[in-house]
């Protein structure tokens, strides 16, 4: 049974998606896009209903007939309440997203009643995600749906559902959004490699002597004037001449997480150790970071939309072109 269930609902979906194509969001859910069909309760109910009527019409029973009718137009009243409590909802959604896999794809939904009437228990529907709003007059809420996503890649989806059983749940009424939703799904972070050192434009700057932002980049000679926390008392009292620690700002001088610094490893524990570097990079310090890996060099730069960017380039890698 719901082997059979779930291919008509495929199917459904399928025909849905052939009927009304491609949406651009926002969409205003027009008559025609709504579906309505009877719940088990509703069948439950009319089947009730058809008991209490041949049993009136066997018994000569006008009260039971007339109970029987005012059953039956409650239910049409209730099959018109559910229908147009998504009738001109107006629906917009946020279509790609970033996520770490093994954790949750936040999709952020917007419900607006432009209408004059409430709007109760609608349901925003992707995969098995559900989130229930009601809209007052004039009004928008905001809907978000966290869809577990367990492997890193690119996962998609072509279509969400808006639903309501409101309001005494005999009838359900839906729709589906034509949207193509996307989350880009980028390696958790792994591994236990430390940081590369920093690539200067000579080559590789010791770390080992950093002081904050700065690198100890040698000695020069003491000129007067110079504060003297600066002064490399240790070569003078070794008998050297007066000379002073000199340093360069590392916050100038990019780092580069290449993949090629990570031989020996999988694929997937590189894009790991990649993941982990970038997120170390975005809080360990202020100085701008890059990424190379095989087909993609992101410049360095700082900030929440570099960092998911460089993620966006883990989580696309090896995947089809779309």
């Amino acid at each position: 049974m719901a082997r059979f269930r779930d291919t008509a609902i495929a199917r459904i979906r399928a025909w849905s998606a052939r009927r009304h194509g491609v949406d651009d969001l926002p969409v205003k859910v027009e008559r025609r896009r709504i579906y309505i069909v009877p719940t088990w309760f509703g069948l439950m109910l009319t089947a009730l209903l058809i008991a209490m009527l041949v049993a009136g019409l066997n018994y000569s029973s006008n009260l039971g007939i007339a109970f029987a009718f005012f059953m039956a137009s409650t239910v049409l009243v209730a099959m018109h309440h559910c229908h147009r409590n998504l009738l001109g909802l107006t629906v917009d959604a946020k279509l790609e997203v970033d996520a770490l896999a093994g954790a949750d794809a936040l999709f952020f939904f917007m419900l607006r009643n432009e209408s004059a009437v409430d709007r109760r228990d609608v349901e925003v529907r992707l995969d098995t995600v559900v989130a229930t709003r009601s809209v007052a007059i004039g009004c928008y809420e905001e809907v978000m749906l966290a869809v577990p996503v367990a492997h890193r890649g690119v996962s998609r989806w072509n279509q969400f559902e808006l639903r309501t059983t409101y309001p005494f749940g005999w009838f359900r009424a839906w729709t589906y959004v034509q949207a193509p939703l996307t989350a880009f799904v980028a390696p958790a972070p792994g591994g236990n490699r430390p940081l590369p050192a920093v690539t200067a434009a000579s080559g590789q700057a010791a770390r080992s002597e950093s002081r904050g932002e700065e690198d100890f980049a040698g000695l020069r000679s003491y000129t007067p004037g110079i504060p003297l926390k600066h002064m490399a008392w240790k070569t003078l009292a070794r008998g050297g001449e007066a000379a002073v620690r000199v340093y360069s700002d590392l916050g100038a001088r990019p780092e580069w997480l290449e993949w090629t610094s990570l031989e020996g490893l999988d694929t997937e524990t590189r894009l790991s150790q990649l993941s982990r570097w970038i997120a170390e990079s975005e809080t360990g310090h202020q100085r701008p970071y890059g990424i190379r890996i095989p087909g993609v060099e992101i410049p360095p730069g700082r900030g929440p939309a570099h960092r998911w960017r460089c993620l966006r380039a883990l989580a696309c890698h090896g995947m089809p072109p779309t």
